[in-house]
């Protein structure tokens, strides 16, 4: 199998804040239930269920969490854009000749139409998965190092025994994403390029 680079999708590979608040006002104009939309996407990473379990009594919650996916490709997708450096760092795991595989907590067909939509390349896609429930994805699918903004993914790279590169454009600062055991830790994906010639020399992972 070739070797494989994983990447988270929010706040990772797309900045989908504004496309998420925009599906969360949808869902309160919906159901009537406020949800601070903008707080909400200051913590993007967890499930779905643990935000909203934050503003639906936990008997609406599964209600909840249907209707919101129902909105979800009208309000959230067009609004989305990719992070700074995305585009030139799938382009330069393509041109390392290794694969992308992207392993998200989004469900795989939402995923699927914020990659579609903006044209990022990706060889495999594996959704509803979150922290140690992303390591047997990054196993299965050759991934030999993780990128994430959470230190959730940082936990899912440790536990798959691959190396954990953090970028701080989520909500996690550097310091927590090292704690939590990223290997390298970039402001965000431009410098990435840079640090995928360093590493993947062999294909093989190296610690830092």
């Amino acid at each position: 199998m070739i070797p494989a680079v994983g990447f988270d999708l929010d706040m990772t590979l797309i900045d989908s804040r504004p496309g998420i608040a925009a599906a969360y006002r949808a869902l309160t104009a919906r159901t009537g239930v406020f949800v601070d939309a903008d707080l909400a996407v200051s913590r993007l990473g967890p499930p779905l269920r643990h935000e909203l379990r934050e503003w639906f009594p936990a008997e609406d919650v599964e209600e909840a969490v249907t209707t919101y996916r129902g909105l979800y490709p009208d309000h959230a997708i067009e609004p989305s854009v990719p992070t700074a450096g995305a585009v030139e760092a799938l382009a330069a795991v393509r041109s390392a000749g290794l694969r992308v595989v992207v392993v998200t907590s989004k469900l795989d067909r939402l995923a699927r139409l914020h990659l579609d939509h903006l044209g990022l390349p990706y060889d495999r896609l594996a959704g509803d998965l979150f922290a140690e429930g992303k390591a047997s994805a990054l196993v299965e699918h050759g991934v030999r190092w993780y990128v994430g903004d959470h230190v959730a993914d940082m936990v899912a790279a440790r536990t798959a025994g691959v190396p954990g590169i953090g970028v701080t454009t989520g909500p996690c600062p550097a310091d927590d994403l090292r704690a939590a055991g990223a290997t390298y830790v970039l402001s965000d994906l431009t410098a990435f390029p840079a640090l995928l010639d360093e590493i993947a020399v062999g294909s093989g992972p190296s610690a830092g």
